[in-house]
């Protein structure tokens, strides 16, 4: 074995590891939504982690990424800490948000993630905002935007492209498309093939797709087209075909979709395929499995620890709904 093929090899293990601990952390919040510890709806990320995890990688500390309500993997895969995630879920105090946000606000700008947000397309002009501050300052930061398929029939969506491309904005725009628009299906509710990847041409910009389930793929197309954006290229559209194993929310059984359909994308599935990949490249099924009861037995601790931990304290209402902390009125 080359160099070069045991640093890839190295490469794939971590993001193997990163994608194991955001999948077995989903399930434990898919468990206790069940139990009914998780209030509100909490929309789950389960079989779309390779996208997370491999745009990540490519990101350097002080880049940003900005999501959707699905956004929890994405935090994850930035360093956000799972605790104070679950916390937040829960209602707890030492969440990532004070435990007021809830699922679908998980925000954390110290580890680059500028939040995830509860209307659709409502982040992808903020996205703009970021890149357009980026190049006012010449920072060479690069701001990554996920959003779902459903967005792209969105105003936002073009106005977003539309500016970005304008002023050649170091934003990259991934499309995760999970094939459905909440329960309807995403070919039913757009005129063309592709609602991202074919809508890139035009604003510009090159039609650029590729297989969100394979972690390496990922990387390697995310890492690309942030290097240009980084070199002052412009933006990019990346649409990442993947598919959610679970239904919309936590409280959506997902009947409507055809059962062969589920069978066929979780053969699919991106950590069976990364953990075949490892063992066809030497790793013993083992070590593998060590490192996934390791991850099972992290995530069922920091559980354990939450659910012991109390709610905010009443207080805490009064505080952060100004940007200087506070709750008195400004004229």
């Amino acid at each position: 074995m080359t160099a070069v093929q045991t640093e890839q090899d190295a490469d794939l293990l971590e993001l193997y590891s990163r994608m194991l601990l955001i999948r077995r952390f989903l399930e434990k919040v898919d468990s206790l939504y069940r139990q009914g510890k998780v209030h509100g709806p909490a929309h789950l990320g389960l079989g779309q982690e390779a996208i997370a995890v491999g745009a990540a990688s490519v990101l350097r500390p002080d880049d940003q990424s900005i999501g959707t309500y699905r956004g929890h993997a994405h935090a994850l895969a930035r360093g956000a800490s799972p605790e104070a995630i679950l916390a937040e879920l829960l209602g707890r105090a030492g969440g990532i948000c004070a435990g007021k946000g809830g699922s679908m606000h998980i925000t954390d700008v110290e580890r680059g993630y500028y939040g995830s947000f509860a209307i659709v397309g409502a982040h992808l002009p903020i996205a703009v905002g970021l890149a357009w501050a980026n190049r006012i300052r010449c920072t060479e930061q690069v701001t990554v935007c996920f959003f779902g398929d459903g967005a792209a029939n969105i105003g936002a969506f073009h106005e977003a492209l539309n500016l970005a491309a304008l002023w050649s904005l170091p934003v990259v725009f991934v499309c995760e498309n999970n094939q459905y628009m909440e329960y309807s299906p995403i070919s039913a509710m757009i005129p063309v093939q592709r609602p991202a990847a074919d809508r890139a041409s035009a604003y510009g910009l090159a039609r650029l797709d590729v297989d969100g389930n394979d972690v390496e793929a990922v990387r390697t197309v995310v890492g690309d087209a942030v290097q240009a954006a980084r070199r002052g290229d412009g933006p990019a559209l990346i649409e990442a075909d993947t598919y959610r194993l679970k239904g919309h929310s936590a409280a959506d059984a997902g009947a409507y979709r055809p059962a062969e359909e589920v069978a066929e994308w979780a053969a699919r599935d991106p950590l069976p395929r990364a953990y075949a990949a490892l063992q066809a490249a030497g790793h013993d099924e083992l070590d593998l499995m060590a490192i996934d009861t390791r991850t099972r037995v992290q995530v069922s601790g920091l559980a354990d620890r939450v659910l012991a931990s109390g709610p905010p304290e009443p207080g805490t209402v009064w505080t952060d709904l100004w940007a200087d902390g506070g709750s008195s009125w400004r004229s």
